[in-house]
Formats: C-alpha cells, structure tokens, sequence
C-alpha cells in the first residue's frame, strides 16, 4: 500500500476527505436549492433554465464526479463511525466534543441516522425526477416543470415526506457544514475567534437550504396545485 493511500485511511486522511465531499456536496445542494427555486417564475423561465443546465456538455462528468463525491462521503463516514465505535466499545461517562459548539447537540447526535435517511430519500429523489415518466415542452426539450408539479400537487403524502426530508437535510448539515470546513483546519486551534462566525454561518447555509426545498414543494401543492 503507498504511502498516499495509507494517509488517505488515517484517521486524519479520513476527516480530511469528508470534509473535502461534504463541502462539494453543500456547495451542489447551493446550485441545486437556487435553481429549483426559479419553479416558482413558471414553466417559461424554469424550463428554460433547466433545459440548458440539461444540455451542459459537462453534465455527465459533473453528475459522475457528484455521484463520486457522494459515494466517498457515505464509506469514509460509515468507516470512521465503525472504527470509532470498536475503539471505544464501551462509552464514555461524560464525552466532550472537539471544536464549535462544544456541547452536545441533536444534529451532532443524530448524523449517522439522519445520514441514513437521506441515502434513501436520494434514491427515492433520484427516481422519481431523474427516471420517472418525461413529458416534452411546448417549445423543444423536457417539461421539467410539469414533472415537478406531478410529484408534487396533489400528493399530500409525497409533499410531507419531502417536507420532512429537507428538516433531515437542514439537521444534516445544521452539524455537518461547519463540521467540514473544521475538518479542512479553516476553523483552527490557533485562532478560535473564528469558530462561532463558521458555526453561524453552517447553520445559516443549513437553513437556506432546507428552507429553499421546502418553500419549492409547498407553493407547488397549495399554490401552483390550486385551480
């Protein structure tokens, strides 16, 4: 095994990369969030701002990258959890947590499992806007529009799972934004006076974010939805 390798699965190797995929993935979320977002324009401007994000030559390659950076997130945290787990079989009658916040939180608590759901919500997601039924737009190209409002109006069920999705996703990176950049040494020991602005500004990308989501598939049932 070289050298590289065997840094890459050091403890230290193995924060670093999960710092170095979750911060590309936040960075996706970023670019997906605010897309999405241009729904709410109407068919005309989303379909069109879709249809040439679909025709990026690039697309494949950056979808492949993504699915990379997904795919390491997911085995170098599964992998740091377990190793944890056997080094320490027994807990801790008191554990402290390193870096900002130093106290225990739910998001911090709860990453593995909510790491878990949002692995399924991402096939479900993935299915169901990616390789479900398309419909062709008037003016040439996909109808992402009238995809988006079939997932969603209608579907109370569909709505409040996605609904309470992007709540996993805001817990997920509520903890995980700042817990990344704090990975890469952008928040280091020697100047601590950065730790709050970097934990503030996590939490303030966390709740964009789900916020972002989760105004998309409301307006779309109770207000595009409506006759």
């Amino acid at each position: 095994m070289s050298s590289r390798v065997r840094a890459l699965n050091s403890s230290v190797g193995t924060k670093l990369l999960i710092g170095i995929t979750g911060l590309a993935l936040v960075l996706y979320l970023i670019v997906h969030v605010s897309a999405n977002m241009m729904v709410m324009l109407g068919p005309s401007v989303f379909n069109g701002t879709a249809d040439k994000l679909e025709r990026l030559p690039l697309l494949p390659v950056i979808e492949l990258g993504l699915l990379a950076f997904f795919v390491i997130h997911v085995f170098k945290t599964a992998d740091m959890f377990l190793t944890n787990r056997r080094a320490r079989p027994v807990g801790y009658v008191q554990k402290k947590y390193a870096g900002p916040p130093s106290r225990k939180t739910f998001a911090s608590s709860t990453m593995i499992l909510s790491g878990l759901w949002l692995l399924a919500f991402i096939i479900i997601h993935v299915k169901a806007f990616k390789y479900s039924t398309t419909y062709e737009w008037a003016e040439g190209g996909k109808d992402f529009y009238r995809l988006e409002m079939d997932n969603f109006t209608g579907h109370p069920l569909v709505v409040g799972f996605y609904v309470l999705s992007m709540l996993v996703v805001g817990s997920h990176l509520w903890h995980g934004a700042s817990s990344a950049v704090q990975s890469l040494g952008a928040s280091g020991t020697n100047d601590p006076r950065r730790a709050p602005t970097i934990v503030i500004a996590g939490r303030t990308v966390a709740v964009l974010i789900a916020g972002g989501f989760i105004t998309i598939a409301l307006w779309a049932y109770f207000v595009a939805g409506q006759p």
